[in-house]
């Protein structure tokens, strides 16, 4: 299936009929340490959903760029970040267009984590407004067991690491520079506040991607990619949980939340 910016206005409404799932990959243009470029987040999240969609038959959106990247700081060059208001109001603002076109499934593919408060916030507004919508929020590291043992193998708090560093020499080796590559450790284990990233790496980096290799990279992309695709064939034949409810219910009640409470 095409993407959504490739197809004229009778296709993406042939889509939406169709009960094609309207897919949102969610990057971030952040620092990466000196061998990783400033897109690698937007990079993964865009690729690993070409190649699930692919799979799939479900409609991707244009991959928004541009994340919440607040936790670099102004100490290293090449961070692009928004606010968590502005993240929040473009994933509310694009969703509600999606379900404009007729969508009813929207699934966010997200590769950045201080995304996710922002992001899930709008889904919380989405559903609000467009009960009829019904949303997910995944991230490529948590996608399935996998993909999270593969991210986190050499750091809790992993940034510019062998999974990323590795994931980008299978993608476009051209676009890392692994002679620039430094390693450092993890020194948020077992520390329960927040820290922003100057205050946990002298880098930039939090793992070890000298260790990255293009085959590793290409074990773990197709991991995540597996991931993504088993989440959108669940997403599109889940049914409503009581049948024939929203003829029942107002608006207001209808959108059961997301996993956990309320």
């Amino acid at each position: 299936m095409p993407k959504w910016c490739d197809l004229n206005r009778d296709e993406v409404a042939a889509a939406a009929r169709s009960g094609a799932v309207a897919v949102l990959p969610l990057g971030a243009i952040e620092q990466h340490g000196a061998h990783l470029p400033t897109g690698t987040d937007t990079l993964l999240a865009a690729a690993a959903t070409t190649a699930a969609v692919a799979r799939t038959g479900d409609i991707m959106l244009p991959a928004l760029a541009y994340g919440c990247s607040l936790g670099h700081t102004a100490h290293w060059p090449g961070t692009l970040s928004l606010s968590v208001a502005t993240l929040t109001a473009i994933v509310t603002d694009t969703g509600r267009w999606v379900a404009t076109s007729g969508f009813r499934k929207l699934v966010v593919i997200n590769a950045h984590a201080t995304n996710g408060p922002a992001a899930q916030s709008a889904l919380l507004t989405l559903r609000h407004e467009h009960p009829s919508l019904r949303t997910c929020f995944a991230s490529l590291y948590d996608i399935n067991a996998e993909a999270h043992k593969g991210y986190f193998s050499d750091a809790d708090d992993p940034h510019a690491n062998v999974a990323e560093t590795s994931m980008v020499l299978h993608l476009d080796p051209d676009l890392v520079s692994l002679d620039r590559a430094v390693d450092e450790e993890d020194r948020t284990f077992s520390r329960v506040l927040t820290y922003p990233m100057p205050d946990v790496t002298h880098s930039g980096v939090v793992g070890r991607p000298t260790s990255a290799t293009a085959a590793g990279g290409a074990a773990l992309f197709t991991v995540i990619v597996d991931g993504i695709t088993r989440l959108l064939e669940q997403v599109r034949a889940e049914t409503e949980p009581i049948p024939d409810r929203a003829a029942e219910l107002p608006s207001g009640d209808l959108h059961s939340p997301t996993k956990g409470p309320s």
